[in-house]
């Protein structure tokens, strides 16, 4: 597998300050048989995550969204217009793939079209080239919010970090949900290594089961306790 996480305004986005302020992960997954690949969340620089791609004689052969916030997406962040989604698309089209309930966000977020979005429910699975990603919904931060699982990595998104998990008072946001979609990760088995949507620790990944055991989130055994840390 080719795996690659990268750190806005460290290893792409130079020099952006809203990049290096908010310190996301865009991540670049493939096939080492095949040479395709795909990215996950291309903001701020998307141009620069392709120009990575064909240095490593890579192919881009889509995208996965793990939510439609700018940052991840691109789009207007509190008055900062950021590139993404829409720029990589101008540049190579490809399928952008994204939860069905996520879609719609998608679309306002971004201004794609709906024929650029592949819509996916729970637990599917694509592949790129010979290589398996499954996608898992786990709503809370948004409805849509989805984490995807690949070769023993989990790439988590904005849906938990190594300390905390994502915000739940935006739109669209649920702590019920983001309750339950934390209890789902935290049952997943072989331990995979966490691999989140922003540098929000001292490490940028951490096993499942160290998580489970340092991140606050996991403290709460019923939904009432999470409620009340939160909600």
């Amino acid at each position: 597998m080719y795996f690659r996480q990268l750190l806005s305004g460290r290893d792409f986005a130079v020099g952006d300050p809203v990049a290096t302020q908010m310190v996301n992960f865009s991540y670049l997954i493939g096939d080492e048989d095949t040479r395709q690949a795909v990215v996950v969340d291309p903001a701020y620089a998307p141009e620069e995550l392709l120009d990575t791609l064909a240095a490593d004689d890579m192919t881009l052969a889509g995208v996965l969204v793990t939510h439609h916030h700018p940052d991840h997406v691109g789009g207007d962040l509190m008055g900062h217009p950021l590139s993404g989604l829409a720029e990589l698309l101008g540049k190579q089209p490809v399928p952008v793939h994204v939860n069905r309930e996520e879609a719609e966000w998608v679309r306002r977020s971004t201004g794609v079209s709906a024929s650029d979005l592949t819509e996916h429910d729970n637990d599917e699975e694509i592949r790129v080239g010979e290589l398996p990603i499954r996608l898992l919904h786990t709503p809370g931060h948004t409805p849509g919010s989805q984490c995807f699982l690949v070769d023993g990595k989990l790439v988590a998104g904005d849906t938990l970090f190594l300390q905390g998990c994502g915000r739940t008072d935006f739109p669209g946001g649920d702590p019920d949900a983001m309750y339950t979609s934390l209890r789902r990760l935290a049952e997943l088995t072989g331990d995979p290594i966490v691999h989140p949507g922003h540098l929000y620790s001292a490490e940028p990944r951490a096993a499942l089961s160290e998580v489970r055991r340092t991140n606050m989130v996991f403290r709460a055994s019923t939904l009432d306790e999470f409620r009340s840390m939160f909600g």
